[in-house]
């Protein structure tokens, strides 16, 4: 099973009534530059995530650039089993950012 994508604006429509955001990318690549207000999930330890809170709100998925939330789509959309809407952001950070769209940076 696929999750279809939505654009960054249609993301952030969805965020803005409710939806969760879950940046799949590794702890410090979250750390350096996020979507304000994502949740970091990684890959790395998905298979131990509970997402069943979840369950009954949208969900939305990004990473980097997408190719690597469309890469595990599969994998995503089963561990939500269905308890749930889910999408992932097309072309991930990168679109977001070049959307104008708030992100956060790591303070040095």
């Amino acid at each position: 099973m696929s999750l279809p994508t939505i654009n960054p604006a249609q993301a952030r429509s969805l965020l803005a009534k409710g939806a969760i955001l879950i940046d799949i990318r590794e702890p410090g690549e979250h750390a350096h530059e996020r979507i304000v207000g994502a949740r970091n999930l990684p890959l790395s330890k998905l298979d131990e995530a509970d997402l069943a809170a979840h369950q009954g709100k949208q969900v939305i998925f990004h990473c980097k650039s997408g190719a690597r939330t469309q890469i595990n789509a599969a994998r995503l959309a089963s561990k939500l089993n269905g308890s749930c809407e889910a999408f992932i952001v097309e072309g991930g950070l990168d679109a977001w950012r070049k959307a104008g769209l708030p992100v956060e940076n790591e303070r040095h």
